[in-house]
């Protein structure tokens, strides 16, 4: 008994257990290119390449799925109609549809501002023109810089301005025009729904020494309506307006090109009615968010090209009275060289005239 208990109370002696190999301590001689900070900037520069190598996996498949296109004003205006029809000739280019998203107020800011932040991954494009890429970087202070924050994927058309007026508008041409506006001082009503529009009717007032009431829309095609309900005198338009001055709804007074129309002959240019200075002529053209891989936009400008040389495109594109840019300039280094000249040109006149942002 006594011998059972004092083998009980003598502690046995405890086995050392074996180190977990997370408790182990490293060998004094490092294997070598087992390195820790080795090893960091070995999983750094993967991890780094890792975006390189998604965006060229995404270049390769696209498209995947819907393009988006952003027009910056209501349904029913120039660049809507316009951008319809080039969208539906892209789909077959591209294997995916090209949506239409009407994203209009602000001159064309909002629009512009929403593909600015949009992912730069060509799903999201807009057919912009000179007030929302060019002429609106005069007028706002803008959370986006329009020469820097896009990249130009292609020109598309140029279209001159024309003057239209209300069918009971008691001038028959545009001499009888400016002496009833000068009769009348600031009792005109007159569109304002882009920078651009802007620009030629604070010329106008400037070269005739008239004054207009200015009520603003979301875009042209409200704003013709208006015009053709008479509840607005005056609004400066784009040929894709013409269907309406055709069945009598509306009156054409005078086109801002240097030559008539070939649509709409009977219409005179300003220059023939003493105003040569008013010779200005609107452009769109396709951009996407900056920084889209270049493969990408290759990719949309060659669905681009591809619908610009469709006949039926070009029968509908001649009817509005667009004029397609020649095939040598549809690039996009042509579209970023217009954009700059364009800029260049126009900021000065937003401060000549005056002209506020609305």
């Amino acid at each position: 008994m006594k011998t059972s208990l004092r083998l009980a109370a003598t502690p046995s002696p405890q086995r050392r257990s074996r180190p977990r190999v997370n408790d182990r301590p490293y060998p004094k001689t490092r294997p070598s290119g087992q390195h820790p900070r080795r090893q960091f900037l070995r999983w750094a520069a993967g991890a780094a390449a890792l975006p390189a190598v998604s965006r060229l996996a995404n270049a390769q498949t696209y498209p995947s799925r819907p393009i988006r296109m952003i027009v910056p004003y209501a349904a029913g205006g120039a660049s809507d109609v316009v951008g319809r029809h080039l969208a539906e000739r892209m789909k077959s280019a591209l294997g995916q549809p090209v949506i239409i998203e009407n994203v209009s107020g602000a001159n064309g800011t909002i629009a512009a501002g929403r593909l600015a932040r949009s992912r730069p991954d060509g799903y999201t494009i807009d057919i912009g023109d000179t007030g929302t890429h060019v002429l609106n970087g005069a007028l706002y202070s803008l959370p986006y810089d329009v020469l820097k924050d896009f990249e130009p994927i292609s020109p598309l058309v140029t279209q001159p301005y024309i003057l239209f007026a209300r069918q009971t508008m008691p001038a028959n041409d545009l001499r009888e025009l400016i002496d009833w506006l000068k009769a009348n001082p600031g009792k005109a009503s007159t569109a304002i729904y882009a920078a651009s529009v802007d620009l030629v009717t604070a010329h106008f007032e400037k070269e005739t020494g008239t004054r207009f009431a200015l009520v603003p829309y979301r875009g042209g095609g409200p704003a013709v309506l208006d015009l053709a309900a008479g509840h607005i005198d005056l609004f400066v338009g784009l040929p894709a307006q013409l269907p309406l001055a055709r069945s009598g709804s509306i009156k054409a007074y005078a086109v801002t090109s240097d030559t008539r129309l070939a649509v709409a002959p009977d219409i005179p240019t300003f220059a023939e009615m003493g105003l040569p200075a008013l010779s200005y002529s609107g452009w769109f053209g396709f951009f996407a968010p900056r920084a889209t891989p270049k493969d990408i936009i290759t990719k949309l400008n060659t669905a681009t090209v591809q619908a610009l040389a469709d006949p039926a495109v070009r029968s509908h594109l001649a009817d509005l009275g667009a004029e397609i840019f020649p095939p040598e300039q549809h690039t996009p280094e042509a579209l970023d060289a217009l954009v700059k000249a364009e800029a260049t040109r126009l900021w000065p006149l937003i401060t000549e005239f005056g002209i506020k942002a609305r």
